[in-house]
Parts: C-alpha cells; sequence; structure tokens
C-alpha cells in the first residue's frame, strides 16, 4: 500500500459539497429476504432500486425520520425500538455528499404497499447485486450478505 497517496488531503471540491442525512431500513421478512423499493419515475435516480426511507428533517433524530419515512411510503407502522443500526453509507454524488445511517427492521404493523415507488421486491441478500441500485446503496449489500 502506498501510504503517501492514502494520507493525500481530499480534493476541495469534495469538501464543499452539502451532506444529506438520510436514514434507510433494511425490512427482513420471516424468510430472511429484504424489501427493496424501485425509485418513482419523477425523482432523480428514477428506476433504480433503493432501501426504502428518506431525508432526515431539521431537528429531527434518524430513526423518527425513518418511522415517519416508512409509514409515508410503504403505509406501515414501525418504532425506533424495532431498528437495529447495521452500517451507514457515505458517497459524494455531483450535487451532495449522503450520510447514511442503514437500520435492520423484523417488525411493522400493516400491509406493506407501495405508496410512493413504482415496485417493491422481496429479495434474496444473495441476488440483491441483480437489481441496479444507487451507488451508496450498493455499498451496504455486502454488509447484509454478511448478517443475513
Amino acid at each position: 500500500m502506498n501510504c503517501k497517496k492514502v494520507l493525500e488531503k481530499p480534493k476541495p471540491e469534495v469538501l464543499n459539497l452539502p451532506i444529506m442525512l438520510v436514514a434507510a431500513a433494511a425490512l427482513i421478512d420471516n424468510d430472511g429476504k429484504i424489501l427493496l423499493a424501485q425509485r418513482p419515475e419523477n425523482k432523480s435516480m428514477a428506476g433504480l432500486w433503493e432501501f426504502p426511507g428518506g431525508k432526515v428533517e431539521t431537528g429531527e433524530i434518524p430513526e423518527f425520520a425513518l418511522m415517519r419515512e416508512l409509514e409515508e411510503e410503504l403505509g406501515i407502522e414501525t418504532r425506533p425500538t424495532c431498528y437495529s443500526p447495521i452500517a451507514f453509507a457515505s458517497h459524494s454524488y455531483d450535487d451532495f455528499h449522503l450520510l447514511m445511517p442503514l437500520f435492520a427492521c423484523r417488525m411493522w404493523k400493516g400491509n406493506i404497499i407501495a405508496k410512493e415507488h413504482q415496485d417493491i421486491k422481496w429479495v434474496s441478500p444473495v441476488d440483491m447485486y441483480d437489481y441496479p441500485m444507487p451507488k451508496a446503496d450498493i455499498s451496504l449489500i455486502a454488509i447484509l450478505q454478511d448478517l443475513l
């Protein structure tokens, strides 16, 4: 390993990107499959598959943002006590830097429906690479495969 290269400072343009905090869930069913949601046509990265969740609003903590987003997007009721933090993604896109904690959730109330997404699918961890996903989400697949 070339330590000199590793210790170089990041390019200044990376440091000037606004940070977007997004909370996401790996909803896990009784068979160990994970719910993926397809981004709607009217949003950036339309058609890509992602872990459900959304932006953390000002003054909100990630767990409560996730609870709100899962109800809005999928029609299910959850509680922060149902979440286990398992990983996070940190990825720079062109206009912002995404910081996304990922929580595992195995319990919820209600039937999951795609209220804001084009489609939803239950996917085995070994098959997740078959779905085109945002780069930040892709970075979390190996961790889920190791955990499940």
